[in-house]
């Protein structure tokens, strides 16, 4: 498949995406031991760069895998990938694995972090998506119990979305033990008679930045948020609910299970959101906020 991708970063050198290979004994390759992240370019500008950095930090640490670069490092490849992109908006993907080491599960202590990074132009969901919504179901989170490290073993949400997808729908909404955690790809935020609500952090849901962001802008629009478990119950019985992604945004969800979430339409909350959302990414692109 033909992408618009320029150079790539792989191991210190930029090249052709064609002539960037990795080793079959890679444990990424081998084990899917690794870790990764996605971070928004909006007019030349990585959003909420030391957030995604940080998160970095923290799924490396949890793999005990040696952050192979610093936050200068990191912050020079990114800009000469978005260099390479123009400024039209982007999203860079960040990899990083164990490395190159004779197949066995316990990894040994020397091996070199396996980095790779490109970046590639956003494609943002259609405006019929946004006001109309779209359809999801629900499933159990069969995913492992880390859950907060961005892993790059993503099997069990691929099986999970596709599950949705095969049935026309854009997300599989994870319930565990009764609660919802999350989307297959995305986190969940319900809102009931004017109060928002999303499941708390933990090691059952990934921080998303997104999520991150959208409980920081309701708190200061005075919008309730709470950040508390949401049973399969609150879900159905929901006024909105929404999705939340660096690369979907806020995205309302007016179809679950086949039965209309409140009226089935985009409703108030989410019209509000969206609006604040991007006006701060306006303002991001002008800089008078980082």
């Amino acid at each position: 498949m033909k992408q618009n991708i320029s150079r790539v970063y792989l191991n210190g050198e930029f090249v052709d995406p064609g002539e960037a290979t990795v080793s079959a004994f890679d444990r990424g390759f081998i084990f899917g031991d690794g870790v990764y992240e996605v971070i928004p370019v909006y007019g030349g500008r990585p959003f909420r760069l030391p957030q995604h950095l940080s998160r970095l930090k923290a799924s490396l640490g949890a793999i005990m895998i040696a952050n192979p670069l610093s936050d200068e490092q990191w912050g020079k490849i990114i800009d000469e990938l978005v260099q390479d992109a123009g400024k039209t908006d982007q999203a860079i993907y960040l990899q990083i694995t164990r490395g190159v080491a004779p197949r066995d599960h316990a990894f040994p202590a020397d091996t070199t972090p396996t980095v790779f990074a490109y970046a590639k132009p956003m494609v943002y969901p259609d405006t019929v998506e946004i006001e109309k919504g779209v359809a999801a179901i629900t499933t159990a989170d069969i995913r492992w119990r880390r859950c907060d490290i961005k892993a790059i073993a993503l099997l069990a949400n691929v099986v999970l979305r596709q599950q949705a997808v095969a049935q026309g729908k854009a997300e599989a909404i994870l319930v565990h033990n009764g609660q919802v955690t999350e989307g297959a790809a995305s986190n969940i935020f319900v809102v009931k008679e004017n109060v928002l609500y999303t499941a708390p952090k933990g090691e059952q849901i990934l921080p998303g930045i997104t999520r991150d962001l959208v409980v920081e802008l309701a708190r200061q629009n005075n919008i309730d948020c709470r950040e508390v478990s949401v049973s399969e119950k609150q879900l159905h019985e929901a006024d909105e609910v929404w999705l939340t992604s660096s690369m979907k945004e806020i995205l309302p969800i007016v179809e679950i299970d086949g039965m209309m979430v409140g009226n089935g339409k985009r409703g108030p909350m989410h019209q509000r959101m969206f609006d604040l959302y991007q006006s701060y990414k306006d303002a991001f692109r002008a800089g008078t906020v980082e």
